[in-house]
C-alpha cells in the first residue's frame, strides 16, 4: 500500500469510523452517548504505527474490511465492558436469525459428538431430512469450507444458511465406515424451533416444555406448546430453561407474564433515565397451573428474566443449579455493511431478589447435583416429575 493510498485511507477511515460507531449509535440512543464529545481525529500515534508497519513489515498490512474490524475490536476491549461487543456481517446476519426464529437453510442442528467431530441432526421434514441426510452424519465439508473439529460453529452455521432457493453442498461420511457422500440441497425458509415439547416418559400427566432461546415467537410457542399438552392431558408443567443464553428482554417478560398472576416482574434502568417498571397487566394464561421451572448455569438473561421473576412471587420452585447472572440490556446498532455493534446501555433487577443476580445467578429452590446419574439419566427432571406429582 502506496503513501498516498496510506493518506486517502487514514483521512476517510479514521475520520469517520469512530465518530460513526459513536455519534451514530447515539443518533439512535442519544441520551447515552449525547455528552461525549470524539476526542479528535489524527490519532497520531495510531498513523505512525500504522506508516512504520507499511515502510518495514515483512507482510501487507490486513485489507479492508479486516483492518477495520480489527480495530473496532481493539477499542472494545480498550472499552472493557463485557457484553459490548462487534459482529461482522455473517456472525450478525445469523444472530439477527435466531431472535427472529426463521433463517434461509437446510433445516440441520449441529452437535459435537464425543470424538470431537461435528455431527448433523436434520429437523424433521427440513429440505437436509427430504435430501437423505441421517441423524449422527458427520459434516466434512460445506461448499468449500472444509469442516475440522476446531471449525466454529458460528462458521459452520453461517455457511449452511443464506438466501432460500440457492443450493448448498454438504459433505458428509457416515457410518459404520464414514465413506464421503455428498448432498446438493436447496435452501428453504426454516423456522427455528425455539421450543419443543412431550409429555414426561412414564407420567403423562406431566408435560415438559423446553425453551432453546428467547427470540420473537418463543412466548406465542410456550402458548401452543401448553394448549397441546393440555389436550393431551398434561395437568402440571416444567419450564426447562436450562442452557437457555436468553435473547428478547420483552419476550422473556411476556414468558414471566405468562404464569403469573400479578406483581413486579422488572426494573429496568438506563444511564441518565428514570427506571421502568415492567408488571404483570392480567394474571396470566397458565397462571393457576402445577409449575416447575429448570435453571443451570447456561440459563442467562431473558431466561433469568422469566425464571427469576417467577421465583420471586413464589409462584413455582426452581431446580437445578445456579444460572449464569446476566443482568445487562445490548442494545443492537446495524453498520452500514451489515455488520453490528451491540451495546451494553441498560441493567435490570428483580425487585426483592437477594443477592442481586450478578453477583451469584438465580439459586435454585430445589439443588440438583450432579445434574445426571452415571448413565446420564437426568436427575432435574426426574426430581421435578416428583415435585409436581405431589402437588397433584
Amino acid at each position: 500500500m502506496g503513501t498516498d493510498k496510506y493518506n486517502i485511507f487514514w483521512k476517510t477511515f479514521l475520520s469517520t469510523l469512530f465518530l460513526f460507531l459513536l455519534a451514530g449509535a447515539g443518533f439512535a440512543s442519544g441520551y447515552l452517548f449525547h455528552a461525549h464529545q470524539f476526542p479528535g481525529q489524527s490519532f497520531p500515534v495510531l498513523n505512525e504505527a500504522y506508516q512504520l508497519l507499511i515502510d518495514n513489515g515483512l507482510v501487507e498490512p490486513p485489507a479492508d474490511p479486516a483492518l477495520e474490524y480489527g480495530m473496532i475490536r481493539g477499542m472494545l476491549q480498550e472499552y472493557g465492558e463485557p457484553h459490548t461487543i462487534f459482529l461482522d456481517p455473517p456472525q450478525h446476519e445469523l444472530s439477527t436469525d435466531d431472535l427472529e426464529g426463521k433463517y434461509g437453510g437446510i433445516g440441520v442442528q449441529i452437535n459435537k459428538e464425543s470424538q470431537g467431530n461435528w455431527v448433523l441432526f436434520p429437523f424433521a421434514g427440513s429440505p437436509a431430512q427430504k435430501a437423505g441426510i441421517q441423524e449422527g452424519d458427520r459434516l466434512l465439508a460445506v461448499d468449500d469450507l472444509l469442516i475440522t473439529p476446531n471449525t466454529p460453529s458460528e462458521q459452520i452455521q453461517a455457511q449452511l444458511r443464506g438466501a432460500v432457493r440457492q443450493v448448498v453442498r454438504v459433505s458428509i461420511g457416515r457410518a459404520p465406515d464414514f465413506s464421503t457422500q455428498e448432498f446438493n440441497i436447496r435452501r428453504e425458509e426454516i423456522s427455528l424451533p425455539s421450543v419443543t415439547w412431550h409429555l414426561a416418559l412414564d407420567q403423562p400427566q406431566v408435560g415438559v416444555i423446553k425453551v432453546n432461546l428467547i427470540a420473537a415467537s418463543t412466548a406465542g410457542e410456550i402458548e401452543r406448546a401448553a394448549a397441546d399438552l393440555q389436550e393431551r392431558g398434561a395437568q402440571a408443567f416444567i419450564l426447562d430453561l436450562r442452557d437457555n443464553p436468553g435473547g428478547l428482554l420483552d419476550v422473556g417478560i411476556e414468558i414471566a407474564r405468562l404464569f403469573l398472576k400479578e406483581g413486579v416482574i422488572i426494573e429496568q434502568q438506563y444511564r441518565d433515565r428514570e427506571a421502568q417498571t415492567y408488571d404483570v397487566e392480567q394474571p396470566g394464561k397458565f397462571s393457576d397451573l402445577p409449575l416447575a421451572v429448570l435453571i443451570n448455569g447456561g440459563s442467562a438473561s431473558a431466561a433469568e428474566i422469566a425464571a427469576g421473576a417467577i421465583q420471586q412471587h413464589e409462584r413455582a420452585p426452581l431446580l437445578g443449579q445456579p444460572s449464569y447472572g446476566k443482568d445487562t440490556v445490548q442494545l443492537v446498532f446495524e453498520l452500514r455493511d451489515k455488520s453490528s455493534l451491540h451495546v451494553t446501555a441498560a441493567r435490570w433487577r428483580i425487585p426483592g431478589l437477594n443477592p442481586p443476580i450478578k453477583d451469584h445467578g438465580l439459586q435454585p429452590d430445589i439443588l440438583v447435583d450432579p445434574p445426571q446419574d452415571a448413565s446420564g439419566y437426568d436427575l432435574v427432571l426426574k426430581a421435578a416429575i416428583q415435585v409436581l406429582l405431589e402437588s397433584l
